[in-house]
């Protein structure tokens, strides 16, 4: 059974920062492209950045460019996504996922997803 695990999550002040976490078990890891997702409170879910296979090719959501570091570890089976100079419009509940051998932001095509883990950028 394939499980995503997010964690890290919380509230922070507007300027500062959070690492996320995500990992996963009971899929070939290194086999999966990584992603990241959020979905704000009355907001649809979209897509915040990807990571390939082997982490050698990143992309970002135009949102968090500058701001978003996307990393994994795949001795370790995790994901991570590093996130500085947070603003309140980065609240959301965000999301990881995984899709075989892609960097779309499309999450349509991503087949498994975790929980979510909610962070919060009090105004």
């Amino acid at each position: 059974q394939v499980q995503l695990v997010e964690s890290g999550g919380g509230s922070v002040q507007a300027g500062g920062s959070l690492r996320l976490s995500c990992a996963a078990s009971g899929l070939n890891f290194g086999d999966y492209s990584m992603g990241w997702f959020r979905q704000a409170p009355g907001k649809e879910r979209e897509f915040v950045s990807v990571i390939s296979m082997s982490g050698g090719g990143t992309y970002y959501a135009d949102s968090v460019k500058g701001r978003c570091t996307i990393s994994r570890d795949n001795a370790k089976n995790t994901v991570y996504l590093q996130m500085n100079s947070l603003k309140p419009d980065d609240t959301a509940v965000y999301y990881c996922a995984a899709i075989l051998r892609s960097l779309t932001p499309s999450q349509a095509l991503y087949v498994y997803w975790g929980q979510g883990t909610q962070v919060t950028v009090p105004s």
